[in-house]
Formats: structure tokens, C-alpha cells, sequence
């Protein structure tokens, strides 16, 4: 990732909305196409799923049945490594025979070896970065809200057009907004103008029960 972006990403606007669970399934377009994601690199992707988001072994285990890393099945997730502009996609287990040849670590991994990650021969230093998540079926429900809790980053021109999409259900749901420190309106997130000239905007979902 070139530098200018990098920067552009580590400082841009940030968005915080409090709402109600209800909210999080509306995301799902936006967890299936993808979003950017701030995390340490030059780490596994084992070490994002327990330590980062601290998700329980037992999930990570039972439901994240299928990743990929740019592109390729990944079966040993410990030694895979992160780095900027890496495309992580997770999935629960997927249907017939497909479904089990894609699974990490499953019976038929082998009729897929021109397609699983190799560990390469490169070392990358730990560092804040940024990364493309992009999460499928179940997933987008259960690990969906994971992410949005802790802030996705998106296109201004995305958000925008995404939030411009939604009905009145949508906005009933949230309860305060914040750009920055200070409050505004939640229906004036949709307005390209909310954000200047920025070219990205970090959101973040906090639950709206802790504020009640």
C-alpha cells in the first residue's frame, strides 16, 4: 500500500453510530461486496480472529469453515500471514461437494492444490495496516457485527450511496450519530457534503443498550 493512502486511511473522518442490533443486517451488502479493515499486519490470520477480535476458539473452529487469502483456500490459518491490501474471506461451510473441497483442512483439500496457499518465503514486519474483509453466509450475521463494532472503513461515494438506499426501518433503528466528537443528525450521514473531501470514513456500531 502506497504511502499517501496508507495516511489517507489511518486519518480519516470517523462515524459512530448508536443503535440497536437490528441495525447490523442491513450491512450485509456491504459485508459480501467487502470493506477495508485496520489491524495489525505482518501477523497470522489466527492471530486476527482470536487475539484482535477475540473471537472463542470454539467458533472459530465450528463456523469460520472456509478462508481464503487473496484468492487461494487457506487450511492452516496459524501460519498465514497478513499483509497490507490483503483480501480475507471467511465462510461458513458451504454446500455438496464444492462446499467440502473448499473447507480448510477437510478430507478433499487435495483436488484444490492449484488453488490452496502456500507459506511464502517472505517475512513482513508487524505493523498497523490495512486490510480487505469480505464475509459470506452465516458469517455476514455472526462476524458481521464483530467488525462493525470495533469500525470498517469505507469509499465516501459507498457509504453514501448505501445509506441514501435505505428505508425509514433503517433510520428508526439508530438512535445517535456522531462525526467525530460532535452529534449530528443520523439522516445527514447520507449527505455526500456530511464528509468534505474525504475519500474514506471509518463507522463503528456501538450497541444502543449501553447508552439507555
Amino acid at each position: 500500500m502506497k504511502n499517501k493512502t496508507r495516511a489517507v486511511l489511518e486519518n480519516c473522518p470517523g462515524v459512530r453510530i448508536e443503535a440497536g442490533e437490528a441495525l447490523f443486517p442491513y450491512f450485509r451488502p456491504i459485508f459480501q461486496s467487502g470493506f477495508l479493515f485496520r489491524c495489525q499486519v505482518g501477523k497470522s490470520i489466527e492471530d486476527l480472529l482470536f487475539r484482535q477480535l477475540s473471537l472463542k476458539k470454539l467458533f472459530v473452529e465450528e463456523k469460520i469453515s472456509t478462508v481464503f487469502l487473496d484468492g487461494q483456500c487457506v487450511d492452516d490459518i496459524s501460519r498465514t500471514i497478513l499483509n497490507d491490501d490483503s483480501v480475507v474471506a471467511f465462510s461458513s461451510a458451504l454446500p455438496g461437494l464444492v462446499g467440502a473441497t473448499l473447507r480448510r483442512g477437510g478430507f478433499y483439500a487435495c483436488l484444490r492444490n492449484s488453488i490452496t496457499y502456500r507459506k511464502k518465503d517472505m517475512s513482513v514486519d508487524a505493523r498497523q495496516g490495512t486490510i480487505t474483509i469480505k464475509l459470506f453466509n452465516l458469517l455476514m450475521e455472526e462476524l458481521g457485527p464483530v467488525f462493525l463494532r470495533k469500525g470498517i472503513i469505507m469509499g465516501c461515494s459507498a457509504i453514501v450511496g448505501f445509506l441514501q438506499e435505505q428505508r425509514e426501518a433503517f433510520w428508526k433503528e439508530i438512535h445517535a450519530a456522531y462525526l467525530g466528537d460532535n452529534i449530528i443528525a443520523p439522516r445527514d450521514l447520507s449527505a455526500e457534503s456530511t464528509y468534505g473531501n474525504g475519500d474514506y470514513i471509518t463507522i463503528r456500531i456501538d450497541d444502543r443498550d449501553k447508552f439507555q
